[in-house]
């Protein structure tokens, strides 16, 4: 029973910080450009990419891995853009 759990445990967990940043997103508390969603998503989606490839299963990893890579260079995308400073 406490292996069922520690391995459920991390899938919920990614889950439910995705699920929290699309709630968030859908709110207007959050843009899809702020950090916050981003690592969100990326943390989530990372989480879940790694269970998936170790259970074999490879539509979930695909799903998942493309979220997470699109996750990452979102981030990256918005480090590197210019801030403007309206003073």
């Amino acid at each position: 029973m406490l292996s069922y759990w520690i391995t459920q445990i991390p899938q919920l967990a990614g889950a439910v910080l995705m699920l929290i940043a699309y709630a968030l997103l859908q709110l207007q508390i959050l843009t899809s450009s702020s950090f916050a969603y981003l690592l969100l998503n990326l943390i989530g989606g990372s989480t879940l990419t790694m269970i998936a490839f170790d259970q074999h299963n490879w539509g979930f990893f695909l799903l998942e891995g493309a979220w997470s890579i699109i996750s990452f260079w979102g981030l990256v995308s918005t480090k590197k853009q210019p801030k403007i400073n309206l003073n």
